[in-house]
């Protein structure tokens, strides 16, 4: 790619992340309305969280009153890090039996109580012809357009979930986003969409292919991490342009699993790395040279997508160890250069030019100022890492960042 065309592309990712992760919205309430063909008491006591039929999509597995001033004790179906169900303390305003309630979080097992400051939920019923409107609210602080924008379609398909239990009395779980095979088509959209960046020829299809596969198999690593460390349910979203991100089945109860999951992302195609550049080194003696090539290019694209992801940015993998196995801000600091200047000298002999090294380093910056303090703070601290684990994450840290520093020396001495 030329460096306009880079440039492009890398401003066009930090705006998005900007927009998406950090651009301060203030407080906003989302709403979406339907009407849904059932009666409006039926309706009430489904979304009633303390009626008759309030499991209804199995979210809610018990409620009970605590006491008169509208506080409930809320047993939900989502795992807990001990594997237990979440359980939620929420306190009930403005409610109007069957027509409309108001639902505050006062604190939960999962999350820390500052994230549910703000936070509020509304339900409204009304008789609408022979079916009833229902319209829900959620009200919130948001940072970044991309969690708002979720709570509306996670609204949009509960009531179309709502919609189908009230006509066959029955809940589908998931939808079609998370489908496999939606998946593959977001795979293919993200390659389609990166192809003009490296050119409108059949190789820059097959780059822009390599790349997405890069993606996946490193969000694969991630998974297989998630089931190691004893997530029942894992699984990988496509995002165009952006990525992918795999999602555990639970939040994290350690340090160590942290660490380990973020890891694994690289770890796990590291494997691939040496098999990839012996079958090109093979393909080569055997006078192939077009699949010697592409195969260079794929173990290029492997160890390059992913010794950036090391890169010791707050939410890439690196910064995710790092912050996890060192022990305190100034040995984190002084990781955090160290592995910084480990990939801008890995990058300088591999023949990037000084000039793209210092937008580089310029560019990680400012992600890391972007992401910096955008995790979610869970109700309790995560179980410490012991000694000898720290020092097992930090060997496999060194020893992945070697195999995929080695890949990128490798391929560059190949194609460039």
């Amino acid at each position: 790619m030329s460096p306009i065309v880079t440039a492009i592309l890398v401003a066009s990712n930090l705006g998005l992340i900007f927009l998406l992760m950090t651009v301060p919205l203030g407080l906003r309430t989302v709403r979406f309305s339907r009407v849904v063909a059932m009666d409006r008491q039926r309706l009430w006591q489904a979304l009633w969280p303390l009626g008759s039929d309030a499991g209804w999509s199995g979210e809610i597995l018990s409620a009970q009153p605590l006491d008169e001033e509208g506080v409930a004790r809320i047993m939900l179906s989502w795992e807990g890090r001990d594997g237990k169900p979440i359980e939620r303390r929420a306190r009930f305003e403005d409610v109007v039996e069957g027509s409309r309630f108001t639902m505050r979080v006062i604190e939960d097992t999962a999350l820390d109580g500052s994230f549910w400051k703000d936070y509020g939920e509304t339900a409204e019923l009304v008789s609408e012809g022979s079916g009833t409107r229902v319209t829900l609210s959620r009200t919130d602080r948001y940072r970044g357009v991309a969690f708002l924008v979720f709570r509306y379609f996670a609204m949009r398909r509960e009531l179309s979930k709502l919609q189908r239990w009230a006509r066959t009395g029955q809940y589908r779980k998931g939808g079609w986003f998370e489908h496999p095979l939606s998946q593959v088509g977001f795979a293919v959209l993200s390659a389609l969409i990166l192809w003009p960046f490296f050119g409108f020829h059949l190789g820059g299809l097959a780059l822009a292919a390599i790349l997405t596969s890069v993606v996946a198999l490193h969000e694969l690593g991630h998974m297989a991490a998630f089931r190691l460390t004893g997530h029942r349910r894992a699984r990988m979203i496509f995002i165009p342009l952006l990525g992918g991100i795999a999602i555990g089945g639970r939040p994290y109860n350690s340090r160590f699993e942290v660490a380990f999951v973020a890891l694994m992302g690289a770890g796990f195609s590291a494997f691939l790395v040496p098999i990839v550049i012996a079958a090109s080194v093979l393909a080569g003696n055997e006078g192939h040279k077009a699949a010697a090539a592409l195969l260079a290019a794929l173990a290029g694209c492997v160890a390059l997508f992913n010794i950036a992801n090391l890169v010791p940015v707050w939410k890439f993998d690196g910064g995710q160890v790092l912050r996890q196995i060192c022990p305190g801000p100034v040995v984190l600091a002084l990781a955090s250069f160290s592995l910084l200047s480990a990939f801008l000298a890995l990058g300088w002999r591999a023949g990037f030019s000084s000039g793209f090294l210092l937008a580089a380093g310029a560019v990680f910056s400012i992600l890391s100022l972007l992401t910096v303090g955008s995790g979610v703070k869970p109700r309790h601290e995560l179980e410490p890492i012991g000694t000898v684990d720290r020092f097992v994450i930090a060997g496999a840290l060194l020893a992945v960042f070697a195999i995929h520093g080695c890949g990128v020396l490798w391929a560059s001495a190949q194609l460039i």
